[in-house]
């Protein structure tokens, strides 16, 4: 991960800054799908104390020739008029690490409910027994909303940013760009 690359939301009066960041984290899910790799990962540098803001930068990571390979698709169709997109940069020296990974809150009582009836043959009184509607969890981490291509439902992507670390961990990025064990530069 010696190169980066920012992609800064440009201000829109008709849409807002949450809006775009959402329609751009899904045309990149859609590129990195594409592409096939991984080793792009993504952070919000620009990340502000909002619970639910991600900012107006999206910036990737990854090796020079990585990041070209994506950004020679067509995965910005339909947003060049809503993003700048930077030079193609090295990481700092001074750079420190972060990881930046998905977390998935089962914030839908219903849901597990449904699941549970399903998988072990429970009535739908005795569900709600076990799994009240107070056991809905909240989350207070930034997120993104997208649509799942598979099945057509709109989710809300949770994206924590780790504890600020001096070296880099190795490992795999998904294909929102986000990892459980590596990490990004941070800077």
């Amino acid at each position: 991960m010696d190169h980066y690359l920012d992609l800064q939301l440009l201000p829109d009066p008709e849409f807002a800054a949450t809006q775009l960041m959402s329609a751009l984290m899904s045309k990149l899910h859609r590129g990195l799908h594409d592409l096939r790799r991984d080793d792009i990962g993504i952070s919000f540098p620009a990340l502000g104390g909002k619970a639910s803001g991600l900012g107006d930068c999206l910036r990737l990571h990854g090796s020079a020739q990585a990041l070209d390979a994506l950004m020679a698709l067509t995965w910005l169709t339909g947003m060049r008029d809503h993003v700048r997109v930077g030079e193609l940069s090295v990481v700092p020296t001074d750079a420190q690490h972060r990881r930046v990974s998905r977390v998935q809150v089962d914030s839908n009582p219903e849901r597990t409910r449904r699941r549970l009836i399903k998988r072990h043959g429970l009535t739908e009184e005795q569900a709600r027994e076990r799994i009240p509607d107070s056991a809905a969890k909240r989350c207070n981490l930034p997120f993104t909303q997208l649509r799942s291509r598979t099945n057509g439902q709109t989710f809300l992507l949770f994206i924590q940013h780790g504890p600020i670390q001096s070296s880099a961990q190795q490992g795999a990025f998904n294909s929102y760009g986000l990892s459980a064990t590596a990490t990004v530069p941070w800077f």
